[in-house]
């Protein structure tokens, strides 16, 4: 059982950055691949990004790209996710989300395959 905690989110005004945390305990971080969701009032939960076990893939949405960094550190914190940049319409709860995966592995988009999720973090943005 792994059990992730999400840090970090809070308010800031657009064109801001936020720094989110996710810490994971009861596994080893290593072994899963690991990603961000997030979910606005009234909308589905959607993909915001995803990194492999190794750190080397790492996939975002299309939303976010350029603006997001996820990392990942595999003897601390389990993953980062550095949001720049930030827009009224990155307002939502964000979700840490683990699966355990093999090592050569790309990362997953979809969030039925996530195994383990945190309890969510809010991060408002004002215009």
């Amino acid at each position: 059982q792994v059990h992730l905690v999400e840090s970090g989110g809070g308010l800031v005004q657009a064109g801001g950055s936020l720094r989110l945390s996710c810490a994971a305990s009861g596994g080893t971080s290593s072994k899963y691949h690991m990603a961000w969701f997030r979910q606005a009032p009234g909308k589905e939960r959607e993909f915001v990004a995803a990194i492999s076990r190794s750190g080397g893939i790492i996939y975002y949405a299309d939303s976010v790209k350029g603006r997001f960094t996820i990392s990942r550190d595999n003897a601390k914190i389990a993953v980062v996710l550095q949001m720049n940049t930030l827009k009224a319409e990155d307002t939502a709860a964000y979700y840490c989300a683990a699966r355990e995966a093999a090592y050569m592995d790309a990362p997953r988009y979809e969030s039925g395959v996530y195994d383990w999720w945190g309890q969510g973090t809010q991060v408002t943005v004002s215009s």
